[in-house]
């Protein structure tokens, strides 16, 4: 298989996790019971100073995952940019980020997460490997 068409392959299923990402991160708010629903409540509920501003858990969860939107936008870009012109150290470096992303969401959050920036890892490394003369 071309470098050119892994790396797009590899942009395209961190496209789709981007998107499942986005449902995930824009609804968790929406309880499936009413201990969730208290859980998600007090999270709301309780605030601190935190460097200067009034916060909550919800506040930083919020955040975070929006800021993994971006993220998860930006690893698309930038693989299907490389995929014109792919670079060993650039593949290398997002091969390893690919892969510490897919065992943080396999411990943290869930296996399917893991499975989509694993897939993207492994269409990242099997590029790197392959001996072409297109990749510098």
């Amino acid at each position: 298989m071309q470098p050119k068409l892994l790396l797009r392959i590899a942009a395209a299923i961190m496209l789709l996790h981007t998107i499942g990402h986005t449902f995930g991160a824009l609804t968790w708010e929406d309880a499936p019971n009413a201990r969730v629903a208290d859980i998600i409540t007090g999270m709301r509920r309780e605030h601190f100073i935190f460097m200067g501003r009034s916060a909550s858990l919800a506040d930083f969860y919020n955040g975070y995952g929006i800021s993994m939107i971006f993220v998860l936008l930006l690893v698309s870009m930038q693989l299907w940019i490389l995929s014109t012109n792919p670079i060993k150290i650039t593949l290398i470096a997002i091969g390893f980020f690919l892969l510490a992303l897919a065992v943080c969401e396999y411990i943290y959050f869930f296996p399917m997460a893991a499975l989509f920036s694993l897939l993207a890892s492994i269409c990242v490394w099997l590029t790197w490997l392959k001996p072409s003369k297109g990749i510098a």
